[in-house]
């Protein structure tokens, strides 16, 4: 089986037409775009002049189901929704559910001692200070 690289845009489905007129007839060349199992929730990210603060809307979670990560300045937040396990048929279906990443790249110093997060009312919070810039004397 090939591997696929992730990312946190959506795939669009795509169709290609026949290569040939001619051949149409004789061979249906179609090409589906891979959709990733992995879903991305509504991320927001915006600036104060102490933090910066990012925003995940991904109710019906716990806690303890995230995994928050930050590796040098691409901040990572990953878990899996669950899904109801009753037996359905759909008439329309939207909410994502299964595993999710969604991933920030941060262009400011971070204090990654301080970082807080909290999760309410379907909603993650991640708080992450920035550092304060270091005054450095000069010696005589």
């Amino acid at each position: 089986m090939n591997d696929l690289k992730v990312s946190s845009r959506r795939v669009r489905t795509a169709w290609m037409m026949p290569l040939r007129r001619e051949s149409a007839r004789n061979h249906l060349h179609v090409r589906v775009g891979v959709q990733s199992r992995i879903w991305s929730p509504p991320t927001d990210v915006y600036e104060t002049e102490e933090a910066v603060i990012v925003r995940v809307e991904i109710a019906g979670m716990q806690k303890a189901e995230f995994s928050i990560s930050l590796e040098g300045d691409l901040l990572t937040i990953q878990g899996t929704r669950p899904d109801t396990p009753e037996r359905r048929a759909f008439h329309q279906m939207e909410i994502p559910f299964g595993e999710f990443r969604t991933q920030v790249e941060l262009h400011w110093p971070i204090d990654h001692d301080a970082i807080q997060a909290e999760y309410e009312d379907g909603f993650l919070r991640l708080v992450l200070p920035k550092t304060k810039p270091h005054n450095i004397a000069i010696g005589e």
